[in-house]
């Protein structure tokens, strides 16, 4: 097991909100995995994963699960605010670059990551959900 990597302040406050979002959504929890926070779903599936300076990448950003195909029109036309993350890239998810993007855009990526892993029967029930 990997220790948690240390935060800088604006890595904390990131952290923070992430958190904040990430576990609203039914039957999710956290756990430290590669020495990064993961978000996830029920029995352990990751929808979302939290890192800063990836790599010496400068970013402080979450990795998102997303729909097929969102990656490439995300990529291409807000290069400044989505980027493919190593490792999890190949698969179709979304880097989020946390400082480019607001609290309602970036609650909207997170829900999209959490739907794609989330059980029929709980995804029928948070979209049933008017909040």
């Amino acid at each position: 097991m990997h220790p948690e990597k240390k935060h800088s302040r604006a890595g904390r406050k990131a952290l923070a909100r992430a958190r904040r979002i990430c576990l609203a959504l039914p039957e999710t929890h956290e756990k430290l995995a590669w020495g990064a926070p993961t978000f996830r779903l029920k029995k352990g599936k990751i929808f979302a994963m939290f890192e800063e300076d990836h790599h010496g990448d400068g970013r402080i950003a979450l990795w998102c699960h997303a729909p097929k195909g969102a990656q490439q029109v995300l990529v291409e036309t807000e290069p400044k605010r989505f980027f493919r993350p190593p490792y999890v890239g190949p698969a179709g998810w979304i880097g989020v670059n946390l400082a480019e993007v607001d609290d309602a855009r970036l609650e909207e990526l997170v829900r999209d990551a959490w739907l794609v892993i989330a059980p029929r029967k709980l995804a029928a029930a948070l979209d049933a959900d008017p909040c």
